[in-house]
């Protein structure tokens, strides 16, 4: 429901072009680089769904995923990014898109999906919840910075 009780109406749909991806560029942690949109837009495995709100032509949030194979485990997805713009937050989107990712995911045959997030990100992980993960508490996570 929006701001005078009426209900939301949103659209969500896979990307298509760098086009679309860069009209999302302000939800994103910064700026799209062509090249990369192009290259994540043609990579098996790489999904990116963007959600509008009725017939506006600018998204107003995004989820990406990124498939994952092991040898020994099969195929799981990882849900790479979730960003909705600020005055559509709070109206279940967060979850429509997530929601969306993980009816992909079972499309293609994953056997789970699962997400890095930031401790204390109480907001993200309610979101999560709220589309049926679960967070088990037994992760760590290590990185490496090559730039």
């Amino acid at each position: 429901m929006d701001s005078l009780g009426r209900p939301d109406t949103f659209t969500i749909r896979r990307a298509a072009s760098v086009a679309e991806v860069a009209a999302a560029e302000y939800l994103f942690d910064g700026p799209v680089r062509a090249e990369w949109a192009e290259r994540f837009l043609t990579a098996g495995g790489h999904h990116l769904f963007l959600a509008y709100d009725g017939g506006e032509p600018t998204p107003v949030g995004f989820v990406s995923g990124v498939e994952t194979t092991h040898p020994d485990k099969g195929t799981e997805m990882l849900l790479y990014e979730l960003a909705v713009a600020e005055p559509y937050r709070r109206r279940g989107l967060g979850r429509a898109l997530v929601r969306r990712l993980d009816a992909l995911a079972r499309e293609r045959g994953c056997y789970g999906m699962w997400v890095l997030i930031d401790t204390g990100n109480d907001v993200a992980l309610a979101t999560y919840r709220s589309a049926g993960g679960k967070d088990d508490g037994s992760c760590s996570v290590v990185t490496w910075d090559f730039t």
